[in-house]
This record gives C-alpha cells, structure tokens and sequence, in this order.
C-alpha cells in the first residue's frame, strides 16, 4: 500500500498548542450541558467493566460477572454495560457465568505486542473460539515509529481477518505515540486495516488524554468523511472518575456529534468507573 499517499488523504495541521486551546473550549463550552444522569447513564452503557490484572483468577472474574448479573435486580434503572472484559484465558470463565446479554472482549498481544504475528493470530482465534466477542489488540508501536507502515497494516489486517464477523478494537498506545500527527496516522492506519474502534491506551504505560482523545475523533471523523464507514471510540487507561468520563464524552460528542454516540460506536474501558458511577447515581 502506498502510505506516502493514503496520509497525503487525510490534512492534518493542527499543532499541540492549537488542540490544547480546541480542547479547552470544548470543555468550557460542552461540559455543563453533558454533566447529567442521561449522559451518566450512557457512560454505564458505554462501559467495558475491566479487569486485567496479574493476580486475576477464575474466583475473581466469576464474582465480577456476578456483579453484572445481579444488576438487573439490584438496579434495575441502570443499563446493562456493553461489555466485560478479561485476559484471555478466562474469556471461557466470563462465558460460563454471565448470564445477561452484555459483550465478552479480550486482550491480544497485550500489553505491549511484541510478540509473533502468529501468536497475536492463535490468540485471536483460540479466544473466539472460548467466547469472545470482542478482541482489543495491541499496535505495534516500535514498528510504527519505525516508518513500517506495511507491516503494522498487515498485522492488524490479519488479526481483523481472525476475528470474521467479531469486533476488533485497536490500541494505539497514544502516550507511546507522542505527537498528535502520529496520532492521528496511527488512527487512520488502524482503520483502514480494518479496525472497528480504535483505543487510546492499554493503561499500562501512559495514561489517555483529552487531546489525544479528542486527535482521534477527528482521524474518526475524517475517514468518515472520505470512506463513508464509521468507525468507534474507546477511551481507556486511567479513566477513574465520573468528571473525567464526562470530559472525554464531552469532546467525542463536539467532533463526532450524536451519530456516533451509541455503544457501537462509543465506550470507555475502566476497572473502576462502574463504582464510581453507581455512586454519582446514588444506586
């Protein structure tokens, strides 16, 4: 593929500087109108309940799972989240014990993909085959950097290809990524690949940011623009409290506007927002 060509597609100019004064007055602007229990209640939708930690067990995810379970009865105003997601090898765990429509996603090449395209491949599929519904895998970041545009193409291709008809998430790393140009290539790389979302960060190096969030709307936007397919947003790494998840909402809603804002197109991936929700909520 001609890369060289295929960025030459897509402008981009805005410096940092520019996108920090843009993000700010997204914020001063949007905010107030987005801090209310309809957009609360979207975000609960929107939520990807994540556990993804070294000392995770089948005790632990089945008690997660129950959590989701219980929540039609203990609350029945909430909505259901759009998905759990675990480290592969419990995605039959996840399976097993959810008992509510509510999605299944998991990790590939996590956290940092270095590792044998074959291996993301296997992964991919084995994990399908267990339950997933959904698959988050990892850029290659260092090949990016690189210039090696084809072969991170490639990779994404072929995973995309293991998933068949499933959802598949890229992470970008975007602390890794560093400029907002790079971003936003990362962004229409991925998509073009055949991402259905792209993520901002594993959470396991730099956390996400409102300008790097609101980088990748406009990569969203534009491709959408050019292509006519829409793509989705999952904001990760760091999201801890209700304010933040607003603000990211906030800046999705001001470049994406509403077509976008649904679960198919919009979720934030977080192992303590749904806490933090519940109790913004008083529920």
């Amino acid at each position: 593929m001609d890369f060289n060509s295929f960025f030459k597609a897509y402008p981009f100019s805005l410096s940092e500087e520019e996108i920090i004064l843009d993000v700010k007055h997204i914020i001063e602007h949007r905010y107030e109108n987005t801090d209310n229990l309809k957009s609360k209640k979207f975000l609960f939708s929107s939520l990807e309940i994540t556990s993804l930690s070294p000392t995770d067990n089948e005790e632990s995810i089945r008690a997660l799972v129950e959590k989701v379970n219980n929540i039609d009865e203990e609350s029945p105003e909430l909505p259901m989240p759009a998905a759990i997601c675990v480290y592969p090898a419990l995605v039959e765990v996840v399976k097993n014990t959810l008992t509510e429509e509510v999605g299944i996603t998991t990790v590939v090449g996590f956290p940092h993909a270095q590792t044998f395209p074959e291996i993301k491949i296997a992964e991919a599929s084995l994990s399908i085959l267990s339950g997933a519904t959904e698959i988050d895998m990892v850029i290659n970041v260092g090949k990016f950097l690189a210039g090696e545009y084809d072969d991170v193409y490639d990779e994404i291709h072929e995973v995309k290809a293991a998933c068949k008809d499933k959802t598949l998430k890229v992470i970008l790393e975007t602390g890794l990524l560093k400029t907002p140009e790079n971003i936003f290539k990362a962004s229409l790389l991925a998509m073009e690949a055949g991402a259905d979302f792209i993520k901002t960060t594993t959470g396991k190096t730099e956390p996400t940011t409102l300008n790097a969030v609101y980088t990748m709307c406009r990569a969203i936007r534009a491709y959408y623009e050019t292509t006519n397919l829409k793509k989705g947003i999952k904001v990760a790494g760091g999201v801890k409290s209700v304010q933040d998840a607003l603000m990211y909402l906030s800046v999705a809603k001001e470049i994406l506007e509403d077509d976008f804002m649904s679960v198919d197109y919009f979720r934030i991936g977080s192992s303590s927002l749904d806490k933090a929700l519940r109790e913004e909520l008083s529920i």
